[in-house]
């Protein structure tokens, strides 16, 4: 009997997306692998859905992952999406199996860590204290301060550029009331978000940021979430400023943290650049695929 494919449904929706899932199982009824399927429902990206399949490795290739795409693409279309997104490592079986099923290289990424032992303290604390005539530095933990929200809400429009090369990922529109809402759903997991900001010293407005998510516990390896600066106020060394501040405060707060991991599209030379002069060492790499429909 071939496997079977149950529908789920993620009873708590994000303030962003809302999630469907499906479970595959033999008929005795022990599970081998999952769909989950992220419906996006914030203004800009209506259209979009992003999947994530994941098979038994002894079950591969017998036709289960096939299942579970095409329910999730059913789904998928029934919602009046017109794209799914969904990543893979690159030379990886989950990498050769989109791109035999018609989704196509859209978006090639780099994964890279910061091993916090091994790090040039000196080097990065030299950085993170260079004078930058016109700004100066802020930071805290967990949602912004509300002097801070609307200039940091407004600040998000510098990721509107971020390299995506061929991705159909539409445009992500950030008020305060979305910022907030990403801060909750962290801390709702049980991890902490640590932010740096670069403010324009005339204003006092915010022109950059730069986001770590670390687990709860402080150990393991905390999360980039995003580095970036507004247009008009890039070339003056602002995201490398930030981001190594961003170590420096892991270092101290959290003692026990292991390391660091981002992402990069490969397209992103000026990120690659500071990822690299901060020590950073590539891990591995990915491919993000999009299916039209």
């Amino acid at each position: 009997m071939p496997p079977r494919v149950t529908a789920l449904i993620d009873p708590e929706p994000g303030a962003s997306s809302r999630r469907l899932a499906w479970l595959a199982a033999d008929p005795g009824g022990a599970p081998l692998g999952s769909a989950f399927l992220r419906l996006f429902t914030g203004r800009g990206q209506e259209h979009l859905a992003e999947l994530d399949i994941a098979v038994h490795r002894a079950e591969r290739r017998q036709g289960v992952g096939t299942l579970l795409l095409e329910a999730a693409v059913t789904a998928a279309r029934s919602d009046g999406r017109r794209s799914v997104v969904a990543q893979a490592k690159e030379d990886s079986p989950g990498d050769r199996f989109l791109a035999e099923r018609g989704f196509r290289r859209v978006l090639a990424l780099t994964y890279a860590r910061l091993v916090l032992a091994d790090a040039d303290l000196l080097e990065i604390t030299r950085l993170a204290e260079l004078p930058h005539p016109g700004y100066r530095l802020t930071a805290w933990e967990g949602p912004v301060p509300p002097d801070l929200a609307q200039s940091y809400a407004d600040s998000r429009r510098a990721m509107d550029d971020m390299p995506m090369e061929d991705t159909d990922y539409g445009t992500v529109a950030w008020d305060v009331d979305r910022v907030l809402a990403a801060a909750k759903a962290v801390a709702k997991r049980g991890d902490l978000l640590h932010t740096v900001a670069a403010l324009d010293a005339a204003d006092g407005s915010v022109v950059g940021f730069s986001e770590l998510v670390v687990p709860g516990d402080g150990r393991g390896d905390g999360q980039h979430y995003g580095t970036a600066v507004l247009p008009e106020h890039r070339g003056r060394g602002l995201g490398r400023w930030m981001k190594a501040e961003s170590i420096r405060r892991a270092r101290r707060h959290h003692p026990a943290l292991a390391g660091l991991l981002t992402d990069t599209a490969n397209s992103n030379t000026p990120m690659l650049g500071i990822n690299d002069d901060l020590g950073y060492v590539p891990a591995h790499r990915a491919v993000e695929f999009q299916l039209g429909l």
